[in-house]
């Protein structure tokens, strides 16, 4: 079953992406609340699909990661946090994931770059943009993403690698695509000024299409891949 998912998801981001004329965006299947057993699963179905590929995973919170990646213990997998990170909780995502997407706010720069270990790669890191303005939601206002970009790019145990959005769920595709067009603006921005910056983040299971349109080069995809979620107990809390 989510072989067959995999499959056909993956046929139709390439297709959107022919469609708009673009390369094909990389997936992030969001693995949050699914057991370790659907995750090596979908890993597998991944390495047959698109062998040469480093399967992918976004998690929400540390802990359940944490346990997650232990009862794997597969070194190819790439793990990417996507949840709000509380200061506090720096320290083990410097050491647990490949990227944070989720970096909104100067205190969490020096804090993940302090926590880095030396002797791995430098940290992946995406400013999380709240490109309209949500009051329920994270991320930083676009004016303030040039200074968090220079504050990451001086840190040597990161690297600064693009932006991330979640856009209002609105009914309107149209008024979605406005959404990603600003994220595409802010991204050639601060491509300009951080040729290094490759990766624009937005586009989950019910848009990610109009994201691939609209520039997305990696798209978050949870349900359309796993089915609906449903938190069990024992799949942690948030941290």
């Amino acid at each position: 079953m989510l072989a067959h998912a995999l499959h056909d998801l993956l046929q139709q981001l390439d297709n959107a992406a022919r469609r708009a004329g673009r390369p094909s965006p990389r997936l992030l299947a969001v693995s949050k609340f699914q057991s370790a057993t659907a995750v090596a699963e979908l890993a597998a179905a991944w390495r047959r699909e698109r062998p040469g590929q480093w399967p992918a995973f976004g998690e929400n919170y540390v802990q359940e990661a944490q346990a997650k990646q232990a009862a794997l213990a597969d070194p190819d997998l790439e793990w990417h946090l996507i949840g709000h990170l509380q200061s506090n909780k720096a320290r083990e995502a410097a050491a647990l994931f490949d990227w944070v997407q989720s970096l909104d706010r100067a205190k969490l720069v020096a804090a993940l770059a302090a926590h880095r270990d030396s002797a791995r790669a430098p940290l992946n890191v995406l400013v999380q943009v709240n490109i309209d303005d949500e009051a329920s939601k994270h991320g930083c206002r676009p004016d303030q993403v040039p200074a968090l970009a220079a504050a990451i790019a001086a840190q040597p145990r990161l690297a600064l690698r693009g932006l991330m959005a979640i856009p209002a769920p609105l009914p309107d595709p149209e008024r979605r695509r406005a959404a990603f067009a600003r994220m595409r603006g802010l991204f050639e921005q601060l491509r300009a000024a951080y040729p290094q910056a490759d990766t624009l983040s937005m586009g989950m299971s019910e848009d990610a299409a109009l994201a691939v349109a609209e520039g997305a080069t990696m798209v978050r995809v949870g349900t359309a891949l796993f089915g609906p979620r449903v938190r069990q107990p024992q799949d942690g809390r948030p941290d």
